[in-house]
């Protein structure tokens, strides 16, 4: 990422859904690198500005970094005595609120670009899930560009072709199968059913279509267990209509009950977020936070709302 300052990384971050972490000093005492409102943006892999340097950042970094790798989302309240925590001569003190926002809240990757591909890619569109679209036609795709969070992707509809994109795609993607012919569906299900990290395979056709191609597949070596993972017809069940728009409303709904990030993150309590004795503290300067206290404690408090 070429990017160089904290603003323009979160904003492109959000776009592509990406998980990562802003970092912002909330209160400092005493000397030390940056003053409250420094900021920086922390990914799995990079950062981009900064918070002043040396160990102390090392340690913001580290701390983001482990948390994003667990997926969690919220905020997280550290203190970081530089003297005794971070190692640094400054002696200051300073509390950095670290923002988690983990990857897209669902990763789709839609396979078809007809009637009802590009419904289904319009009803999506405003939901903060990444999509990834993909068609097997060169032209197949609305000359309208992308939108945030959504990618295209050609592939070429042979052997090499369809393992080679199928091998690409995110784990956990939720796959719908829609293209323009069957025989590319079926190969296209055949591929997917050799990968076991993904969240849902899902086809659009009827009950007759899945009986030929449930057959074809078991043939192929396909065991029933593997099989009984695909949903076809797919959409929520009990939707009735047959335009493109109707069937993407479907799809979409049948999505939402798919849908598990939200379920990990319903709150056991009332309260949510940071504890406001904390915040006080911060906002009133209180004792509890001078460079003379020589305790470190890290406030990890988990905001699941």
């Amino acid at each position: 990422m070429s990017i160089q300052t904290w603003h323009e990384a979160l904003h492109q971050l959000q776009r592509d859904g990406r998980p990562h972490a802003l970092a912002t000093v909330v209160a400092a005492a005493g000397s030390t690198p940056r003053e409250p409102g420094a900021r920086m943006i922390i990914t799995t892999d990079i950062s981009i500005d900064t918070l002043g340097g040396g160990h102390f950042e090392e340690q913001v970094i580290e701390t983001a970094q482990l948390w994003l790798a667990s997926g969690e989302a919220g905020l997280r309240l550290e203190d970081f005595p530089l003297g005794g925590r971070s190692g640094q001569c400054c002696g200051g003190h300073v509390q950095v609120l670290i923002e988690l926002f983990p990857a897209a809240e669902m990763q789709v990757a839609l396979f078809g670009a007809g009637h009802v591909g590009r419904a289904l890619a319009q009803v999506l569109a405003p939901l903060p899930w990444r999509i990834d679209w993909l068609d097997s036609r060169r032209d197949g795709f609305p000359e309208t560009p992308a939108v945030e969070r959504q990618s295209r992707h050609s592939y070429t509809p042979d052997e090499s072709g369809i393992k080679q994109t199928v091998a690409k795609l995110a784990p956990g993607s939720h796959v719908l199968i829609m293209t323009h012919d069957h025989a590319l569906d079926r190969a296209l299900l055949d591929a997917l059913l050799g990968r076991d990290d993904l969240a849902s395979l899902g086809v659009i056709g009827s009950d007759s279509k899945w009986a030929s191609f449930r057959r074809r597949l078991r043939d192929a070596g396909h065991s029933d267990e593997r099989l009984a993972k695909v949903r076809c017809p797919i959409g929520v069940p009990g939707a009735i209509g047959k335009r493109p728009y109707e069937i993407a409303l479907a799809v979409a709904a049948e999505l939402l009950t798919l849908k598990t990030s939200l379920v990990t993150q319903v709150p056991t309590a009332s309260r949510r977020g940071l504890d406001p004795a904390l915040l006080r503290g911060l906002l009133n300067q209180a004792p509890a936070f001078t460079p003379s206290s020589h305790e470190s404690p890290a406030y990890g408090v988990k905001h699941d709302g």
